[in-house]
């Protein structure tokens, strides 16, 4: 190996462990403060989610120098093929974290105009009874019924399981191209 490709080695490694390590925690803690509702931290979440996605490619780039036109690897293909499968699910995930900061803001502004609002559903309890069962059971749990409870989870909660759910696949595509390098490097 040459300098030259010592030097492209060890970007290329560098960008790895410092793009990969940030943007994977970035987007795996998402949906813990989403349902936590911290719009603060999901725009710093969306935000590094962006920047270290961006940067992200100079991974691919410093691989493509290191390759050096030779291209026909079965290994080297796969890893390509993963890291761009990667990235556009990176960008589902940006997308998601965008729509859910939205949803978040505009349920807290709901929040903040109606502060002293009852839910609707608390009216529907009656004296031991549900409205909706028509039969006093003789039983008084203490719980509200579902419909009556604060709706924290159901706020973003499609973009939530999304998130978690890409994030992980990505996640096991870095490794993947890891163990590819690292067997055929």
């Amino acid at each position: 190996m040459s300098t030259s490709d010592h030097l492209l080695l060890f970007l290329h490694i560098g960008f790895a462990i410092f793009t990969l390590g940030p943007l994977t925690a970035a987007t795996m803690s998402t949906p813990r403060y989403i349902r936590r509702r911290n719009v603060v931290v999901l725009r710093y979440l969306h935000r590094v989610t962006q920047i270290y996605g961006v940067t992200s490619l100079g991974i691919f780039l410093f691989g493509l120098l290191l390759a050096q036109g030779d291209l026909a690897e079965v290994w080297l293909s796969v890893s390509m093929t993963l890291f761009v499968v990667a990235l556009v699910l990176l960008l589902i995930v940006e997308r998601d974290q965008r729509k859910a900061v939205h949803l978040l803001e505009v349920a807290a502004e709901k929040e903040a105009a109606a502060p002293h609002a009852e839910p609707a559903a608390a009216d529907t309890k009656v004296a031991g009874k549900d409205a909706g069962d028509g039969a006093d059971t003789g039983k008084d749990t203490g719980e509200e019924p579902p419909a009556a409870r604060p709706a924290a989870d159901d706020i973003a909660q499609v973009e939530r399981g999304r998130i978690a759910a890409i994030s992980g696949v990505v996640a096991v595509m870095w490794l993947v191209i890891l163990l590819l390098m690292v067997w055929n490097g």
